[in-house]
């Protein structure tokens, strides 16, 4: 019985859905809609129209009955019944009352669906059909970059000033590269143009990776992977919005997978349950659900079998992210023009490089910025931070940089030293500089507006040359931050860049800082909006205004209506610390003749050419120090690999067992600085007791031993893109479980790091990907089928593991890097099961301008293999002149050697733990800038 009515069930269901096959086929040919297949390898040919089938263009079969049905009753007399045109499963629904909450008739009388349910945090309950009615697509015509068309909306959409033709723009940057824009050509709207330009890729354009369909009404288009079939992008099923203030559209993804952006306070891999990402910058501590102070409107999808791809929207404006999991994604930007970049990859490493191709490589930064920093608001005079300094010498704690926050300034105003409690602030940075070390202070963009007439030249003169925001009124717009009422540079005026320049000249001719610490640049206004408020205008009150904390644009921000050089803050916020990042770097540069270092809290694509960042006002918990992993290596997708967070916290009162661990797991970030909050109990590395004051020594011992090997990776950041510290999914891509760790990390391919992050905790689990591993502690191999190990992890130990086949330079460290940069180097090296590795050396003078451009390097490469060790120079300047090799480890010597030689001659200081299998040779005594073998007799 129960057998027959499934029968007779599937019977039914079968008709239903042949009955809706042939409805929609009688539909599809009344109304005339069509694919066009572009396949990029044959960009030029004639296009033809492809052939329709029962559901989306290009997507599966089964897809079909939620994706393909009828347009709009509302629109069109002869349509589906409601109840099956609306018969879409929950996940796949794309919100049609994002501007509000609408009730059934408002919804319907937009021609939406109408569907309730249980849970009001989930699907919308007002959501398109498919098939709604937007843009209509014209024919293709060749432009000098690409091909174009024009994209005609004959029924006006429910937005208020609405678009109704577009220009769309196709261009193929590289073979791995999709360009698409979309512009309004009755009128130029605002588009984001990169300080220094936007990098050309040199691709030949050969093997395209990608094709492209298009519906053509409405308008949407498919990219598919070229060599699997796999759709990347599907925009059809949802409608391509546009006007003035909203610009909407939709995507499935390929996988849910899903990183990037930023920068919020998440995981690595974002949640598709129905979360909406804000990308507005403010001034905000991290914490979950909040906008925070950068905007990466970027992400990368990891696809099945190690494939992977990117989607860039090149729009500064505010911008929500919606995400579902069909898996799916809506964006919506409240300004300027759709600008979308796709990339192909296809491994995740390349993926990365081509969005840096797009938005610039990084700068190399100097050498001993890679060392450890301190800094403190609260550090009051010159003499408390004097005292700091030597406290941190006599405890014997490497240490290059030393800050001060704006405690160093005459009533907090940039640009000025407080004579009494900082009068000799010019003779105390000679005293660091002495001791081979470095000097950096806080620089905010607000110049205080009530210092007397003639007493502050700053303001005066920023007066004079013009420099100055305006409101919307034409005055210059004044805020408030730290001074008082302050008025904010517009960095998008070359003449504002230039006047910020001799401010930084005029005070580095008194304080000669090595580098600029530009905070509050978001900017951060501790009014909303101005100190005489904002006008009524829908600049300030759009007629949709994503979730962002304070509830209005202009919350802890100026006002949208302000006037800059460009354009209306409206579009150029989250710019802003871009363009002042830019002006600081080069002012720098100009002004010291040496690479620049400039760390900024706000952030926008582009920025890591000029700057590093870091993550803001962390707080002291185990919380954030574990949210501090993804956090760090999400700027590693964003083309900032210079990125740390506030070691120990800078909110609230860290702990001893919280402050250790956090110094080990900062001794690997890239950028690693200890900063506090002027109320909160100190937590300088040597105030603790004595065993967490040996465990931190240790940790930062073992991060200046690695410089060398750290200082590489960022020489092929700044030349081929490639990551410094790395979530393991980018080197291990055909690795399940690789995809979703984001509490280990690599540095490069060679250091896996897994650091404790719960308290109390003395051993942990970490994941190990297949390959031999290698303790950098004492070369202990783990062989691993890829499997969770666990792994001892007392307070004085932080767990980093040697990838077989590979090999790191090192050097003894030292209190500072001026110091270790002299000492000797050593290798480290991880033998493969075939007893071979391989590492590199980049060396220069740490400090030069463009010195890889220039020529004016050293570029070793290290080779493990029959039982040897042998250097080759592929470039050699002075720099290495006199650096001696004075040792090496060999990890996975399958026996004890019967002798070592150096170079042919016999090695007396050589031990081997047969346990361990580690071979250490000592005093060698080697030239780093001749050629070299060391090998072992077995």
């Amino acid at each position: 019985m129960g057998s027959q009515s499934n029968l007779t069930a599937a019977a039914l269901l079968f008709l239903a859905c042949a009955l809706s096959s042939c409805l929609y086929i009688l539909h599809l040919s009344s109304r005339d809609t069509t694919v066009v297949r572009s396949v990029y390898a044959e960009m030029n040919k004639n296009k033809t129209r492809g052939q329709v089938v029962c559901g989306h263009a290009g997507e599966q079969q089964d897809k079909s009955a939620e994706t393909k049905e009828a347009l709009p009753e509302s629109f069109y007399v002869s349509d589906f019944p409601r109840d099956l045109k609306c018969t879409i499963s929950p996940e796949r629904r794309f919100d049609c009352a994002r501007d509000g909450v609408l009730g059934q008739r408002a919804c319907e009388d937009r021609g939406c669906c109408y569907g309730p349910h249980s849970n009001s945090t989930g699907p919308p309950w007002c959501f398109y059909p498919s098939l709604y009615p937007g843009y209509k697509l014209g024919p293709f015509t060749p432009t000098t970059r690409g091909q174009a068309a024009t994209l005609t909306r004959i029924t006006p959409s429910y937005l208020p000033r609405d678009v109704p033709t577009l220009h769309l723009e196709v261009i193929e940057e590289t073979s791995g590269c999709l360009h698409l824009t979309f512009r309004d050509p009755s009128s130029r709207r605002y588009e984001v143009e990169f300080p220094a330009g936007v990098p050309q890729g040199n691709d030949e354009k050969q093997d395209f990776l990608y094709t492209t369909e298009y519906q053509s009404d409405p308008f949407g288009f498919i990219v598919r992977r070229k060599s699997n079939g796999r759709v990347i992008m599907n925009t059809t099923v949802a409608p391509l919005l546009f006007s003035d203030q909203y610009l909407q559209l939709s995507t499935t993804l390929a996988s849910s997978l899903v990183s990037g952006l930023g920068q919020h306070y998440t995981s690595l891999l974002l949640d598709l349950n129905w979360t909406s990402l804000t990308l507005w910058n403010e001034d905000t501590a991290p914490h979950a659900n909040a906008n925070l102070y950068g905007s990466h409107p970027f992400f990368i999808v990891q696809e099945d079998n190690g494939l992977a791809h990117g989607v860039f929207l090149l729009n500064s404006n505010a911008i929500e992210v919606t995400l579902q999991p069909a898996p799916a994604l809506t964006w919506v930007a409240l300004g300027g023009i759709l600008d979308l970049y796709i990339f192909l990859g296809p491994d995740p490493q390349t993926v990365i490089r081509q969005y840096l191709q797009v938005i610039g490589y990084p700068m190399m930064p100097p050498y001993w910025s890679l060392g450890f920093h301190l800094c403190r608001w609260g550090y009051t005079t010159s003499n408390i931070t004097r005292q700091v300094v030597q406290r941190m010498h006599n405890a014997k704690f490497p240490m290059d940089v030393q800050w001060n926050d704006l405690d160093y300034a005459d009533k907090r105003r940039v640009f000025t030293f407080d004579p009494q409690r900082f009068g000799d602030l010019p003779d105390m940075v000679e005293e660091f500089h002495k001791q081979g070390l470095k000097y950096i202070l806080i620089l905010d963009p607000g110049i205080s507006s009530t210092s007397a007439p003639g007493t502050y030249p700053p303001y005066d003169e920023g007066l004079k040359r013009d420099v100055f925001i305006k409101n919307a009124s034409g005055h210059v717009l004044i805020g408030k931050v730290w001074p008082g009422p302050t008025a904010f540079p517009d960095f998008t005026n070359a003449e504002t860049r230039r006047w910020w320049e001799n401010c930084i000249r005029d005070f580095h001719a008194q304080v000669k800082v090595d580098g600029l610490w530009i905070d509050m640049n978001e900017p951060s206004n501790f009014v909303q909006g101005s100190v005489d408020g904002c006008p009524d205008s829908d600049l300030e009150s759009p007629p949709y205004t994503p979730r962002v904390v304070g509830g209005q644009l202009n919350s802890r921000t100026i006002c949208m209506s302000a006037q800059q050089k460009f354009s209306s803050h409206y579009n150029l916020h989250n710019v802003y610390g871009l363009s002042e990042a830019f002006a600081t770097y080069s002012a720098l540069k100009k002004l010291r003749g040496k690479r620049p270092f400039v760390l900024s809290r706000s952030s926008f694509p582009g920025i890591g050419g000029f700057s590093g960042v870091w993550t803001g006002d962390v707080g002291s918990d185990w919380e954030q120090l574990r949210y501090s992993i993804p956090a760090v290596l999400q700027f590693s997708f964003f083309g900032v690999p210079l990125v740390g967070a506030d070691i120990c916290g800078f909110k609230g009162n860290t702990t001893e067992e919280l402050c250790v661990r956090w110094m080990q797991l900062g001794a690997f970030y890239p950028f690693m600085r200890n900063h506090n909050e002027n109320q909160n109990t100190p937590q300088e590395p040597y105030v603790f007791g004595v065993k967490a004051q040996a465990a931190m020594r240790n940790v930062l011992h073992l991060r200046y031993s690695l410089l060398p090997f750290l200082y590489t990776l960022f020489h092929h950041a700044h030349t081929s893109a490639e990551t410094v510290a790395r979530p393991l999914f980018m080197e291990f891509p055909l690795d399940p479980r690789s995809q979703t760790i984001d509490q280990q990390f690599l540095w490069g391919s060679s250091l896996l790091v897994s650091p404790v992050l719960k308290q109390g905790a003395v051993e942990l689990t970490a994941y190990l990907p297949p390959g031999t591993w290698y303790s950098l502690h004492n070369g202990q191999p783990t062989y691993s089928k890829g499997q969770y190990m666990l792994l001892s992890a007392p307070l004085d130990t932080i767990n980093v593991h040697l990838r077989e086949g590979h090999i790191i330079p090192r050097q003894e460290p030292a209190l500072t890097t001026t110091a270790s940069r002299r000492n000797p180097f050593f290798l480290t090296v991880g033998l493969s099961a075939e007893g071979r590795a391989w590492g590199d050396l980049f060396w220069d003078d740490g400090d030069s301008l463009e010195t890889f451009k220039m020529g004016n390097y050293s570029y070793i490469i290290f080779t493990a293999g029959q039982s040897k060790v042998v250097s080759e120079t592929l470039k050699l300047n002075g720099d290495l002149e006199g650096l001696m090799l004075g040792g090496l480890q060999v990890f996975g010597v399958p026996s004890p050697p019967l002798y070592v030689l150096a170079n042919g001659a016999k090695v007396r200081d050589f031990t081997y733990h047969a346990d361990t299998k580690v071979l250490t040779v000592t005093s060698l005594n080697l030239q780093m800038s001749e050629v070299f073998t060391v090998q072992w007799v077995l």
